[in-house]
């Protein structure tokens, strides 16, 4: 295995439903991020071998390998093939997880793996038409194995599972949106989103020729825990809210690595190498809980303990994804997502897993530290899972 870094790692913001990234075009946002890439690191995208993206919703704009548009869209070179996977939420990390094989196996040099989901244009569900000839993506030989669960039921059932109240949910909640707040007020956000130029909605709802600029993330917002507690749940007797839930998102990331020797053949600092990677199975009735599985198995493979760990990127889907975790992993909750997460930034799906790597590698940087752990739930009971390496 060739060891492999991370020479740039970017961001867009992360936009709200309906919010001020809502008229771009999939391809158009992330071809933006995957520009970016080169326009920061000063490399010829002409040297990358494969471009590895992820995406949900894979449908309407985000069909025919959305991750291939996007890089011809953003003028890129058309030598460069590229790929869309479908890993659920954890799409765009195992994407970024499968271009790391690829350069750490030979099979290329360097690689990107990238994401992006536009849930605004593209809401979740759509990839399941109502034509009945096409049949649906669950069988009555699937039901025979396992019961079919939501991620809302997957999620109640963690918590009570692991004995995780209202009240905490609630607190986490809050924590999640303080971070996020000090976060941008601090600038730490400030070296790994790219800023872009969006289209404005005309009178009759279609995209316009004129843009505004969308510079932040947009999911912020004041809350206490009084506000909190005052939300209605998501499920009779549950105890998630939508305040401590990960929020409906537009967005994308990407992530350029390459070997060791590529990145000095090129004269490109590495940001952070890539240790290891994994993509976990877990319960698919409870459904959320791979990062359990995932995270073990990256500090079992690595002769590492939880304290080893400096920063954690974990999805917050839900609140209780992260406190069951917590629970079986014993952290030190002041190093996971530090700045915040998805339920104060925003989960853009398909997007999301390359947004954290970008957010641990610019973290590793700003606080000084040498490992990050990044893991995220999916539907259907998988877990994926990153170790970085600061250099």
């Amino acid at each position: 295995m060739r060891e492999v870094v991370i020479v740039e790692a970017v961001r867009s913001p992360l936009g709200k439903r309906n919010g001020g990234l809502s008229a771009m075009h999939s391809i158009d946002l992330l071809g933006h991020v995957q520009k970016a890439l080169f326009e920061r690191s000063g490399v010829d995208p002409k040297t990358v071998g494969q471009v590895v993206g992820g995406c949900v919703g894979q449908v309407g704009m985000q069909s025919m390998n959305v991750t291939r548009n996007a890089w011809l869209t953003a003028g890129l070179p058309l030598e460069v093939a590229a790929t869309t996977v479908d890993a659920q939420c954890g799409s765009s990390q195992q994407a970024s997880n499968l271009a790391y094989s690829l350069v750490a196996s030979g099979v290329v040099d360097s690689a990107v793996g990238c994401g992006v989901e536009l849930m605004s244009r593209v809401p979740m569900g759509s990839t399941t038409p109502k034509e009945p000839n096409v049949g649906k993506p669950i069988n009555r030989n699937y039901w025979k194995a396992y019961e079919f669960t939501s991620q809302f039921d997957g999620a109640e059932r963690i918590a009570k599972k692991w004995g995780i109240t209202r009240d905490d949910t609630d607190a986490f909640g809050k924590l999640s949106q303080d971070r996020a707040a000090a976060a941008w007020a601090e600038g730490k956000f400030d070296s790994q989103v790219v800023a872009v130029d969006a289209p404005d909605w005309t009178k009759e709802g279609k995209p316009a020729e004129t843009t505004h600029r969308v510079e932040r993330d947009e999911g912020l917002r004041a809350t206490t825990l009084e506000a909190l507690a005052g939300l209605k749940t998501n499920m009779p007797d549950g105890v998630h809210t939508a305040g401590t839930s990960s929020q409906i998102s537009d967005g994308a990331a990407a992530v350029l690595m390459m070997t060791r020797e590529k990145a000095d053949e090129l004269g490109v600092k590495p940001r952070a190498t890539i240790v290891d990677a994994c993509l976990a199975g877990s319960d698919p009735v409870l459904m959320l809980t791979g990062p359990i599985p995932a995270t073990r198995k990256l500090l079992d493979g690595n002769g590492l303990k939880m304290d080893d760990i400096d920063v954690v990127e974990i999805n917050e889907a839900f609140a209780s994804v992260v406190l069951s975790w917590a629970k079986e992993l014993e952290p030190d909750m002041e190093r996971v997502n530090p700045n915040g997460g998805a339920i104060a930034i925003g989960h853009p799906l398909g997007g999301t897993g390359a947004a954290l790597l970008t957010k641990a590698v610019h973290e590793l940087e700003r606080a000084d530290k040498q490992h990050a752990l990044i893991t995220m739930c999916c539907g259907g009971g998988l877990g994926t899972g990153t170790l970085l390496r600061r250099n």
